[in-house]
């Protein structure tokens, strides 16, 4: 084995040779070299806005997330999703009622990973993304580029969501004004072990007047002449539905069902003929949270494009401190 001395000797000759060689020469031993050279150069504080890597040069770029088991820190153990989130573009979709639409998109992509690999290199999910971003996007193109970054990352599990707000144009309840209603919709790819489903996610807002609050506040009036008003909140329903195999379930079906199990959604042009009519609708419809998702329930069931579902209501109590929840599941 060479002394102290000897390296310290090696070294400085291997130094001299790449000082006179160049940055090319040193190169081509590899890193260790060039990187001798680089320490004894002053670096330079400019952008080098001209420079243009080739091939060569990108291929001698370090890779760590395509590196050896050894490189992993922690447990060694399978990740199930491994990605990126909200990442954001201008997308095409189909609507029922206004044909294609250009919605602002946040995309959510996934991948496994295999206990022995270090990472994934994740621009690749957005460069497959941005390869389909021309196209009207359906299930079938999210399935599209599903297979182009499961296929670039090597991964066996995968996953696609897209998050966008729908615009659909309501009419006030009297006043004969109009405004757009938007709706947080989601559509979401999951391959898990080789079974593929397909899901649609929609949050539905509405107002709910406590049944028990009516019936109280009717009672002052009957019995003592007192003026009483019964306590109403905001509510969101989060809907999560598996849309089947070979079925099209379009975003203004599902808001369909929302309206037709609840009918007292939130408002968004309002005179004073609204406010009133609005008033008269949630008397006539008063719920409680566990009414709420048995209403959603019965309405998703009769639909035979819909398999598992999930039902999420949550209202916002304008009475108590806390909200009321209620979860329902199909499957």
């Amino acid at each position: 084995m060479p002394t102290r001395a000897e390296a310290e000797t090696a070294l400085a000759r291997l130094k001299l040779w790449a000082e006179a060689a160049g940055p090319e020469a040193a190169a081509e031993l590899g890193q260790g070299v060039a990187s001798l050279l680089a320490t004894e150069r002053p670096l330079s504080r400019r952008y080098p806005a001209d420079f243009r890597p080739d091939a060569a040069y990108r291929a001698g770029l370090p890779d760590l997330q395509n590196g050896p088991a050894s490189l992993i820190r922690g447990e060694k153990q399978l990740l199930q999703h491994v990605g990126i989130s909200n990442f954001r573009l201008p997308i095409r979709f189909h609507s029922r009622d206004n044909g294609d639409l250009t919605l602002e998109t946040s995309v959510t992509g996934t991948v496994s990973l295999e206990a022995g690999k270090k990472g994934i290199n994740m621009s690749r999910i957005m460069r497959s993304f941005y390869a389909h971003a021309g196209r009207t996007f359906s299930f079938e193109v999210i399935e599209a580029v599903l297979d182009d970054y499961k296929a670039d990352l090597e991964s066996h599990d995968a996953r696609i969501q897209m998050r966008m707000s729908f615009p659909v144009l309501r009419p006030s309840l009297r006043s004969g004004l109009q405004g757009y209603q938007y709706y947080d919709i989601a559509l979401e790819l999951v391959e898990h072990q080789g079974t593929r489903k397909r899901f649609l996610h929609l949050d539905y807002v509405y107002s709910s007047t406590c049944p028990c609050s009516l019936e109280l506040s009717e009672h002052a009036r009957a019995t003592r002449g007192q003026l009483a008003t019964p306590h109403a909140q905001r509510s969101v329903a989060r809907l999560s539905v598996e849309v089947l195999e070979g079925e099209t379930l379009w975003f203004e079906d599902l808001i369909e069902h929302c309206r037709a199990a609840v009918p007292t959604e939130t408002q968004v042009m309002v005179k004073r003929e609204d406010e009133q009519a609005f008033a008269e609708l949630n008397a006539a419809n008063p719920i409680f949270v566990e009414d709420a998702a048995r209403l959603f329930c019965a309405r998703l069931k009769a639909d035979a494009r819909i398999g598992d579902f999930r039902v999420v209501a949550s209202h916002q109590e304008s009475l108590h401190s806390h909200d009321a929840v209620s979860i329902l599941t199909e499957g």
